[in-house]
């Protein structure tokens, strides 16, 4: 595997994060009009049409694709929709949502027996300031509920990561197109059940093309696009050279927010962005001393 990323390489991977980023303005334009839950069914509706009668199954269980499904249909993104529904602004969320790297860690670890490093405690620890910081703030725009809800979409993307490897060596786009088969089913059932048919019909009726052009941005963009790359660049490159990259997610997630709907950015949004962002590089970047020095003799 190649150490650093091409320049068309890198340019693809700014691509990535520059729609992971702004997707948080587009979900907020979204819910202006359809119910979260529903919106929500959409997305992963027209992942799943008419994509998966022209990509093959891939060669994995029902059971992780399923799996898959759910964490990240269901948990990942049908409740960051909610929490975001008033609960919490897009900027926040897309920095909140990044917790996902720390549960994906404790996951990875669970399942493979590997014990915390000292480094990994320092990373979670600024993570968690800067949670505090934001959790203190509870009514400047963030509800306490809010914040919940993120924390566990972010877990149901990190339960995601784990079922995508677990699946091993596939057709990313195929995989992430049939496993949508799972996520639209529980998706529908509760935004009948919880919103009703009258909200759903309503949602319809308020939409408009910046409504639909929302959830293609989010079907095609953010998950096909999205998806299908980063798993091509994982496949090519070092996760540790990729991986950094997504701390820009943040970044374009606030400016996106700041500059379209007017965010505000007080100094308590900075700090706990500085403090958990420095927890995420802490987390991916650090490199033990002897690993450096065995890298370089190699």
């Amino acid at each position: 595997m190649k150490a650093h990323l091409s320049w068309r390489d890198a340019l693809l991977a700014l691509a990535i994060v520059f729609v992971w980023g702004t997707n948080f303005v587009v979900i907020r334009l979204g819910l202006d009009a359809l119910p979260p839950l529903f919106f929500a069914t959409l997305r992963f509706l027209f992942v799943v049409l008419p994509a998966v009668f022209f990509l093959p199954k891939p060669k994995v269980a029902w059971s992780n694709l399923a799996l898959y499904g759910v964490c990240i249909g269901l948990f990942q993104f049908g409740l960051l929709f909610i929490a975001m529904n008033g609960h919490i602004p897009p900027g926040l969320a897309s920095l909140v949502i990044q917790m996902q790297v720390f549960f994906t860690i404790a996951l990875s670890m669970w399942r493979s027996g590997e014990r915390l490093k000292a480094h990994q405690l320092a990373a979670f620890a600024l993570a968690i300031a800067g949670m505090a910081v934001i959790a203190a703030h509870n009514g400047h725009g963030v509800t306490l509920l809010g914040l919940g809800l993120v924390l566990t979409g972010a877990m149901g993307w990190a339960l995601g990561n784990q079922a995508g490897r677990e699946a091993g060596q596939v057709n990313m786009l195929a995989y992430v197109v049939w496993a949508a088969l799972f996520s639209v089913p529980p998706l529908l059932g509760l935004s009948l059940l919880l919103e009703g048919p009258t909200a759903i019909a309503s949602g319809i009726a308020r939409s408009d093309w910046i409504t639909w052009a929302a959830v293609l941005w989010q079907s095609a963009g953010n998950t096909m696009f999205g998806y299908a790359c980063w798993g091509w660049l994982l496949s090519r490159y070092p996760a540790a050279t990729v991986a950094p990259v997504s701390l820009m997610v943040p970044v374009f997630g606030f400016g996106s927010s700041a500059l379209l709907l007017g965010e505000p950015l007080p100094a308590w949004k900075i700090g706990a962005t500085l403090l958990i962002m420095a927890g995420l590089a802490v987390n991916l970047l650090w490199r033990p001393r002897r690993a450096i020095l065995g890298g370089e003799a190699s």
